[in-house]
């Protein structure tokens, strides 16, 4: 019953974020300010965090990473705003302000607030709305994030109730149903690192964790380009880390998820039968985890199971291609296709 209720919250999550997107006032725009935030801080932590301060042991460099993937709530509070086309200062102001918030709540909350802020950017006069803003920006917006919060925790200890469940069953059950569901939480804004970390994984189910968001990279490096969901560039940022490009997973999740989640059951079965472990919580992202495993299990089965799972991986995607081959598709051109400071102008203008 456990397994069941988390995978219909994981599938409510997913559906509600799809909805959002297409449905909820600047949907589109909001979703692309996310993706841009996460390219922002999780994109430069997994290079400099892991694959070079991490592989070569440059401190320097790897605190600097840390750093950056720090600041997503920072990163959504500002860019989200600017997506409305509100006043480059005001959303600074309001990202600044979120700086120690999670970036689910941040953006949740910078989105509420961005309607009120681009009220009172019409409505009152230049000097005066800063000081408004001043007054009430910071002090709203996390309130909202505040009240967000035990939201998201409760989602993901509901999620992660499901993962302990399983490890206490079958190995394969186990790897089938972690290896679907944790690289599936890390395409959302939930980020399967949090919600391992939460959980205390380690050992075996950490690894299937791990492994599993490497091999889904893999699987969605091949996906999108031949379902040609973007460029070159959105290629590999997708299989670099998967939120860089949510606004495009959130637009397309029955070809997205389904493909990735029997390949990831798939995946995690491998992974379990080759008895890898990861022993350090929260490794549940896909290069990271990948060189972790290495320092911890020895070299050539790694490397095999590796093989394995890029195989795999590569088929499904292929396979999910053919089968999504005539499913309606929403492209990078079509979501991104409005300038982000087309409504600034606007607002502009109208002041003026």
């Amino acid at each position: 019953m456990q397994i069941i209720l988390g995978v219909l919250v994981l599938l409510s999550v997913i559906a509600v974020m799809t909805l959002f997107t297409f449905k909820a006032p600047q949907g589109q725009k909001a979703v692309s300010a996310l993706s841009g935030a996460a390219c922002a801080t999780f994109l430069p932590q997994a290079f400099l965090s892991y694959a070079i301060g991490g592989v070569f042991h440059i401190d320097f460099i790897k605190q600097i990473g840390d750093t950056m993937g720090s600041l997503g709530g920072l990163a959504a509070g500002a860019l989200v705003p600017l997506a409305f086309g509100i006043n480059p200062v005001f959303a600074v102001l309001l990202g600044v302000s979120l700086l120690k918030v999670k970036l689910l709540p941040a953006f949740i909350a910078a989105y509420i607030v961005s309607f009120l802020i681009k009220e009172i950017q019409k409505r009152v006069t230049d000097g005066l709305d800063l000081i408004i803003i001043v007054l009430v920006g910071p002090v709203l917006v996390n309130f909202i994030a505040g009240l967000i919060s035990p939201v998201v925790l409760m989602i993901l200890n509901t999620i992660g109730g499901t993962i302990v469940t399983a490890t206490k069953g079958n190995p394969y059950v186990m790897g089938a149903v972690l290896g679907a569901i944790i690289p599936l939480v890390g395409m959302t804004p939930l980020s399967s690192m949090v919600l391992t970390s939460l959980i205390g994984l380690t050992g075996v189910p950490m690894a299937i964790g791990a492994l599993g968001c490497t091999g889904n990279s893999f699987l969605n490096f091949s996906f999108f380009r031949k379902l040609k969901f973007g460029d070159n560039s959105t290629t590999l940022a997708v299989a670099i880390e998967p939120l860089t490009q949510i606004d495009i997973i959130a637009a397309n999740p029955v070809p997205i998820f389904a493909t990735n989640a029997v390949a990831g059951a798939i995946n995690g079965i491998i992974v379990t039968a080759f008895g890898l472990v990861i022993n350090v919580t929260g490794m549940a992202t896909p290069w990271a985890g990948l060189i972790v495993t290495f320092g911890m299990n020895p070299v050539m089965k790694v490397l095999l199971a590796v093989v394995l799972i890029f195989i795999n991986s590569t088929i499904w995607a292929y396979v999910g291609a053919w089968v999504f081959k005539n499913f309606k598709i929403h492209t990078v051109s079509e979501i991104r296709a409005d300038d982000q400071t087309d409504d600034y102008q606007a607002g502009v203008e109208a002041k003026a």
